[in-house]
């Protein structure tokens, strides 16, 4: 099987809500552990086990997040930003 199928059968057997609201509840249990000191940067979190993986960008938490535990879907967090204001400057900055 190839990596692009391994990832798609991964994301089709993933529970996305589960992730969302378990990943959500981590992070705002050590919030206070990266905000305001890394505000701006990403944290990629592995619900299952708690650990994050902190990156300049979301590309750089997931790609080191991925290289211990390749198998895993991630919950991504900007740090200091709610979902809804990082979608609104996304959008804002590739206009």
């Amino acid at each position: 099987m190839s990596n692009n199928n391994k990832k798609e059968e991964l994301i089709k057997k993933a529970d996305i809500q589960k992730i969302a609201d378990k990943g959500k509840a981590i992070y705002e249990a050590i919030k206070a552990d990266y905000d305001p000191k890394e505000k701006g940067k990403f944290l990629a979190i592995d619900i299952d086990t708690k650990n994050v993986y902190l990156g300049e960008t979301s590309a750089e938490a997931v790609e080191s997040a991925k290289r211990k535990h390749p198998e895993v879907i991630f919950y991504v967090v900007k740090i200091g930003y709610d979902a809804a204001e990082t979608m609104v400057r996304s959008f804002l900055e590739n206009k």
